[in-house]
Order: structure tokens, then C-alpha cells, then sequence
């Protein structure tokens, strides 16, 4: 069992940390968020790994641990660094591209946490509303709810 861990482990453990600081807007919090939750994921790995789909299973672990600890802190804001060592190569117009990713993010981080968690669920992991929904444990209804009312925000 401890090696099929590992295994997991290895294989999704970046697209896992991406995915944590796309929701958390931090690198170092998506670390930790991240850390706490493959813990949990080794201490129930036998439930996790007959899931149909363990890394959904962990993914949706991340997302309520992410919404949970939002509202069990009562944190308001999300402060989000700026790390040019991470960026992908320059456009032909890189103020531009600098200039539109600061706006996102600095968008992002004003939106209530189910309404980013479904914005990222949809157009970073590129899941259905069916699958969002799962993951957040609402209605198919709800997701959409959330996403119209973030874009409209945004």
C-alpha cells in the first residue's frame, strides 16, 4: 500500500500543488494545503485508492480543505505574490501579458471562495459542471450559480 502511495504521490503531485496554488492565490499556503491533505490521503489510502478516481478524490479533498480553512480562519483576502521565475516564455507583447495576468489574478482573489474554487475547477482543470459538482458537493445548479455570478463579477 505505502508504495502505491508513493507511485500516486509522485505521478500527481505537481498537477496537485498547480492546481492548490491556483485555488489559494499562495504558493507556500498551496504547499501546505497540499501537504495536510496527502497526509489525510496516506492516513485513508485504502479508501482513496479504490475510488474510481483517486486523483479527483484528492483533488476534492483539496477544495473543501481549501473552502474549510477559508471559513474555520474567517480570512478575507487573498495576498498573491507575483514570481517571475515561474512564468512561461515572454509573448511578442510581454507588459501586456504581465500587465492582463496581474488583473486576473488581483480579480480572482476578491471573489468568494466557491465562486474562485468553481472558476478554477472549470477553466484550469477543464471540468464539467457534473464533475464540479462533486467535487464541491452541491447541485449541478449551484456550480452554475457560482460561475455566473464570478464572471458577472469578474
Amino acid at each position: 500500500m505505502d508504495e502505491e502511495f508513493e507511485q500516486f504521490a509522485a505521478r500527481e503531485l505537481s498537477p496537485l500543488l498547480r492546481y492548490a496554488v491556483m485555488l489559494t492565490g499562495d504558493r507556500e499556503l498551496a504547499r501546505d494545503l497540499v501537504q495536510d491533505v496527502m497526509l489525510k490521503a496516506h492516513s485513508q489510502w485504502r479508501q482513496v485508492s479504490i475510488a474510481d478516481h483517486p486523483r479527483l478524490y484528492v483533488r476534492t479533498m483539496i477544495t473543501r480543505a481549501y473552502i474549510s480553512w477559508r471559513r474555520r480562519w474567517s480570512v478575507r483576502n487573498v495576498l498573491i505574490a507575483y514570481d517571475p521565475d515561474n512564468e512561461p516564455p515572454p509573448s511578442p507583447d510581454h507588459a501586456v501579458t504581465v500587465t492582463d495576468r496581474a488583473d486576473v489574478w488581483q480579480r480572482l482573489a476578491t471573489l468568494p471562495r466557491q465562486q474562485r474554487a468553481v472558476l478554477v475547477l472549470r477553466y484550469y482543470e477543464q471540468l464539467t459542471d457534473t464533475e464540479i459538482a462533486t467535487v464541491l458537493g452541491c447541485s449541478t445548479g449551484t456550480v452554475r450559480g457560482y460561475a455566473s455570478r464570478a464572471l458577472a463579477t469578474l
